[in-house]
Order: structure tokens, then sequence, then C-alpha cells
């Protein structure tokens, strides 16, 4: 393969990531706590052993993660919770502590308040969440104080990373962090009310459509060059 070919196969790699962020996205719209994705591209230049020559590769070498709010729906349920602002749940994973802004939570088999795929949600001193099946009313307040029957019965941690580079999305919408998380400052808890994905439908259909026709252009590039070599072997091989 010539020069022109690497050139061209390393921007189809990086659009061939993108299409797989837009779809992931917007496989992702009606996810509860959803964040969107976007790709990194690094360009690395290189001269050439000519006057004024140089040629230009991309890369796709990471993700970014959109931290903007979701819009917030009310759905009643006592354990459905939202985080207005910045912030994040913190849940127990077998592989350890996570973080995640989905706050539909409800109780397993032993009282634990629990995310949908059975994480337990974890308090501020890091244990697990605790409610008697023959609690009659639950309430959390906006400072994540989680009163049952009237009495306080644990404080939900919720935490921030300071450096958003330490932060990197697991699984949906499951983070794990490098740096330790600092308790949440400001932060509000609101019950029966969850996040929604934030997610823009329109945006990401746009970006789908861009990439495809980026992509369509690369391979019509490829396909050109490819031709215009086999002309060239023809063209030598008839003189010779």
């Amino acid at each position: 393969m010539n020069l022109a070919g690497y050139v061209a196969l390393t921007r189809q790699s990086g659009l061939l990531k993108e299409m797989q962020s837009v779809a992931n996205n917007i496989a992702n719209l009606s996810t509860t706590g959803f964040r969107r994705e976007g790709v990194l591209f690094a360009e690395h230049l290189r001269m050439l052993p000519l006057e004024g020559g140089a040629v230009a590769m991309t890369e796709a070498r990471g993700r970014w993660t959109d931290a903007g709010q979701g819009a917030l729906v009310q759905t009643g349920g006592a354990l459905d919770l939202a985080i207005e602002g910045e912030g994040f749940f913190r849940v127990l994973t077998p592989g350890g502590e996570r973080l995640t802004r989905a706050g539909a939570f409800t109780r397993n088999g032993e009282g634990e308040v629990v995310a949908m795929d059975g994480h337990p949600l974890l308090d501020e001193g890091g244990g697990p969440i605790l409610i008697p099946f023959e609690a009659q009313a639950i309430s959390v307040a906006s400072d994540g104080t989680l009163s049952v029957d009237g009495e306080p019965a644990a404080l939900i941690g919720l935490v921030t990373v300071e450096d958003a580079t330490k932060l990197f999305r697991e699984t949906g919408t499951l983070f794990r962090y490098e740096a330790e998380p600092m308790p949440m400052e400001g932060g509000r808890l609101v019950q029966g009310f969850l996040e929604q994905s934030n997610v823009n439908a329109v945006a990401e259909m746009t970006r789908m459509i861009a990439v495809q026709r980026a992509y369509e252009y690369g391979q019509k590039l490829m396909d050109q060059e490819d031709e215009r070599i086999r002309l060239v072997v023809r063209t030598i091989g008839v003189r010779a």
C-alpha cells in the first residue's frame, strides 16, 4: 500500500470508531442516567524528504463524555432519585466501587437499596443502605438524608471526581475512577424523579449522516487511488 492509501486508511479507521460511538449514543436514548460520548482524534505529522513536503495521519486516541445534565422526568417512585447538578451515586459492583448517574433504585430480598442491575447503593461511609420491608414511608431530602417512617436512616453518598481525565466509562452508565472521589458539595437530590439520557436524537442522527458521508468519500478516494496505481502498472508494463 502506498502513502496515500495509509493516510486514507487511518481516516477510515477513525471514522469507524466515530460511527460506533454515535450508534451507541442512539441505542441509549432512553437509558436512565446515560451520558453521551464522543471520540478524540490525534493528528500525527511527519516531514517528507522533499522541500515543503509533509504527511498527516489521524488516530482515534480515546473517548470523551458529555457531562451535560439530562432532563428530569417525574415518576413518583419512592426510590427513584435524580441528581441536580454535578455528582454521582456510589454503587458496589463485583469489580469494586463504581459511580453512576442512573438513579432508579429498588430493594433486594435482604432489604438493601440496589440499582436495577443489583448493585447496592452506598451511603456516605461506603456501606449498603437497608430499609425494613415493614416501612410505611420512605423519604429522601435534597441533601441525601434518607428517612424511614419519619426517622433518619442513612445519608446517601454523593461524590464527584475533580479531575475528569481520571474518570472512565466502564459499561453503559457505570464509571470507574483512578482518583479518589470527593464528597459532593452543593449537589441536590430530587425524590420521585429520574434523569434521562442527555443524548440529543436530532443532533446524533445529523452526526451519523455526516460521518457516513465522510466514510463514503474516503472509500471513494481509496478506490480512485487503487485505480490510479493499476493504470500506472499497466502503462509501464505495456511500454516495457
